[in-house]
């Protein structure tokens, strides 16, 4: 018998958020470990605010809207507020009840520099590593940088005094970073990726990964220039030597990179510390590579190079999906922000099909 096609809507609903989710879901899992992290941060939370006044919307929702921000390649938080009004599993994500009304997508900005910035993206991302660390590899590791654009156009690369008689109109002229700047984000650098692609306005997103599942253990966000990502690379690196040293870990260290890292300061300075550097022979460089039959006799050299294509996919995860590919926000510091959280969820991402796999 063909069914009624009722318009009249229901005045009550009896299905819980909960029930609705089903139960294999992947942000089910997903959602489980952001509840501890954000947990764990709840101390952390409370010195943020004041003791009185007019409850603020809880840090926790914010976060976990941004990360389905993430998770779902949304453009801007005015749609992430639209979609929330009507979608019941990002109501259920974030912890909105069914007829609890969303607050205003300008939260997110008057909420910029309390409650998202780097310190924060920093302890959270340093607690999913702590989710993550039965799975991480203390010892083999992969780094890359990637430019990220910034939210300026070239118009906007102007004379820093102001002399331009046509702002804007840069075609024939030779503009440099020592003597231009973005009027719309000071803080971006006019940047080539490589010999024969277009300069662009941007930053420089930087990651160092674990070969064991592709998982990253660190990043950073810098200025774009020559010499930013080897340096970026080496402070990555130091940071995980000194915690393995205060650790008393004295194991084998090996970071793997391709040929752009093929640099006698990078490989002497990675050397000193005891690391190995599986890094890509680069024979064309004016005189010749720095990584000679030392690295490259080994096993574990062809090992590394297999294992640094993963770099990619965490970039090509981050750019597509994550929407980093060109920013929207401005600044140094707030960019930083977003390539942090940016990673920190691809990790969870990525960590239930890691424990998945290894059951």
């Amino acid at each position: 018998m063909r069914g009624d096609d009722q318009q009249q809507s229901g005045m009550f609903s009896y299905v819980s958020l909960e029930e609705r989710v089903p139960q294999d879901h992947p942000l089910r899992r997903i959602r489980e470990m952001v509840d501890q992290i954000l947990h764990g941060m709840a101390k952390d939370f409370d010195g943020l605010y004041a003791k009185t006044g007019r409850p603020s919307v809880p840090p926790e929702r914010l976060l976990r809207g941004v990360l389905l921000q993430v998770f779902y390649s949304i453009r801007s938080e005015r749609l992430l507020m639209e979609q929330m009004n009507y979608n019941l599993l990002f109501r259920w994500f974030v912890g909105l009840e069914l007829d609890e009304p969303v607050w205003n997508h300008a939260v997110f900005s008057k909420n910029r520099d309390r409650l998202l910035n780097q310190e924060v993206a920093q302890e959270f991302f340093r607690r999913v590593l702590a989710q993550a660390k039965p799975h991480l590899s203390d010892e083999h590791f992969t780094v890359d940088g990637t430019l990220i654009e910034a939210w300026a156009s070239q118009k906007s690369f102007q004379k820093k005094d102001g002399g331009d008689d046509d702002p804007g109109q840069f075609r024939g002229q030779k503009r440099s970073n020592e003597t231009h700047e973005s009027k719309t984000d000071p803080d971006a650098r006019l940047y080539r990726k490589g010999n024969g692609q277009e300069a662009k306005l941007g930053y420089l997103g930087h990651v160092l990964m674990e070969n064991r599942h592709g998982l990253i253990v660190d990043a950073m966000l810098t200025h774009a220039d020559g010499t930013a990502e080897r340096d970026a690379a080496l402070l990555m690196m130091y940071r995980h030597w000194r915690k393995r040293r205060r650790q008393r870990c004295h194991g084998a260290m090996s970071v793997g990179a391709d040929k752009a890292y093929d640099t006698r300061d990078f490989v002497e300075t990675l050397r000193a510390m005891g690391v190995r550097p599986p890094v890509t022979q680069n024979v064309n460089r004016a005189g010749g590579s720095s990584i000679d039959g030392r690295t490259i006799r080994h096993a574990s050299y062809q090992i590394s190079q297999k294992k640094r294509p993963l770099i990619e996919k965490a970039f090509g995860w981050m750019k597509q999906t994550g929407g980093i590919r060109k920013t929207k926000l401005r600044g140094l510091r707030n960019v930083a922000w977003q390539f942090l959280m940016t990673a920190a969820a691809f990790n969870l991402w990525r960590l239930p099909k890691v424990q998945a796999a290894e059951v």
